[in-house]
């Protein structure tokens, strides 16, 4: 069964009331001696009991409505002749009567119903007035006069009170609704914004790996195939086969440091991240890596110094720890000269340890610091033409973030850079 709309299930209850108000009246006019009250009260009834039946199983709503306020009013117009006029509670019920009438039927009929009431009530008085013998006075003793209208009294009230109760209730309950509907569709909106931000960061991202694959490993790729060819095609003496292995080694080992950024990108972004975060000692974290990286950066005659206190302990993945400072120090040996210098250093201030690169590099502009951290970042040779995917810094922040901790930079234009990791200090 379809839910019903308000009005009708207020037209369903005012039913079941006046049935229950007729049931009581059958007996109690044929007690005070208004048989044929009494008789129009049951006939009413059983047409009251049926209307409601075609409503409220049948579906039938429209044409019961009407149906029901043209015989209430033709009953409350022979009630008013039969039962002493201005002497009963006709008027007093009327009352009642439009009430409900104007909760139940269509704003276009309100009008109408009102008028007919009025109509009805003022038709009688007049008629009362100037015939009053069309109107008779039918009350056989005095009392039972004062019980009809203390009885009309009565139920008018409970009817009053029950139906102003149901219209509150459903009143609030219509409020409540409209107010989780308008939150629902507040929280969607706040969704498909949020969905709509997910799939310009994936259209972005596609397009940077797709930026990726057709340029940046493209490239190397075309230079190793070039140096094999001419290994193949020409005989070279010694020192240029030499020169030839070198550049060769070179270029191999940057594509292999792009695929594996790509691998580590592309694999955070479709899988996640699986964060283990623990104590963990500089020493066991990042003393191999920091070796590492020396050999590395001496091979470019970069001196690449520490100043900190192994025994430092911080909350951290240690996996994670050791791929940001990876990256930081390979961009700081990318972007510094031969002969200069780079520093690695690590100290606690307060409840975070920072780990401080700072390098005697090229620098950089604040419109490169701006966007250095993002999708946006544009990948530069180094100077060495060393070539990079753009996504180191990326996986910086991301990494360092996911750990708890922040990441941020401070360079001039041929004055150097310093990175700045600040991760949460071990207790």
């Amino acid at each position: 069964m379809a839910e019903f709309t308000l009005e009708v299930r207020i037209f369903h209850s005012l039913c079941v009331l006046a049935i229950i108000a007729l049931a009581y009246n059958v007996p109690f006019n044929y007690i005070i001696g208004l048989p044929i009250i009494s008789l129009f009260s049951f006939v009413t009834l059983l047409v009251f009991s049926f209307l409601y039946y075609q409503s409220r199983y049948r579906g039938k709503t429209g044409s019961t409505i009407t149906i029901f306020t043209i015989i209430g009013n033709l009953l409350f117009l022979l009630n008013y002749i039969f039962n002493s006029g201005t002497q009963g509670p006709t008027a007093l019920l009327m009352g009642l009567c439009i009430f409900l009438v104007l909760c139940v039927v269509p704003k276009s009929q309100q009008k109408f119903w009102m008028w007919l009431n009025i109509a009805i009530i003022l038709t009688g008085h007049w008629v009362e007035y100037f015939y009053p013998e069309f109107i008779p006075y039918t009350y056989s003793k005095r009392i039972d006069r004062y019980w009809d209208l203390s009885s009309a009294y009565v139920v008018v009230v409970i009817v009053l009170y029950y139906t102003i109760t149901y219209l509150r209730s459903n009143y609030d309950y219509e409020r409540r609704s409209a107010a989780n509907k308008a939150h629902a569709i507040e929280m969607q909106n706040i969704q498909i914004v949020q969905q709509n931000k997910d799939l310009e960061r994936i259209n972005s991202e596609k397009n940077k790996l797709m930026s990726i694959i057709a340029h940046d490993l493209r490239s190397p790729l075309s230079n190793i195939q070039n140096y094999l060819e001419l290994v193949t095609e020409y005989e070279l003496d010694t020192e240029e086969r030499r020169m030839v292995e070198s550049d060769l080694l070179k270029v191999t080992r940057r594509t292999i440091d792009m695929m594996s950024k790509l691998l580590v990108w592309s694999k955070a972004q479709m899988d996640g991240v699986n964060v283990k975060l623990g104590y963990v000692y500089l020493r066991d974290a990042l003393f191999n890596t920091l070796e590492l990286e020396k050999a590395i950066a001496l091979k470019k005659n970069i001196t690449l110094t520490e100043e900190l206190d192994w025994d430092i302990r911080i909350v951290a993945d240690s996996d994670m720890l050791q791929l940001v400072i990876r990256n930081l120090i390979s961009n700081a040996v990318k972007f510094t000269p031969q002969g200069g210098q780079i520093s690695f250093k690590a100290k606690q201030i307060g409840t975070e340890c920072w780990l401080i690169i700072r390098d005697t590099g090229v620098g950089m502009s604040p419109k490169q610091q701006t966007e250095l951290f993002s999708l946006h970042a544009t990948s530069t040779f180094g100077t060495d033409n060393e070539k990079g995917v753009g996504l180191g810094l990326l996986l910086c922040k991301e990494f360092t973030e996911l750990q708890g901790g922040r990441i941020w930079v401070e360079s001039e234009p041929a004055n150097g850079t310093a990175f700045f990791v600040s991760m949460p200090a071990g207790s």
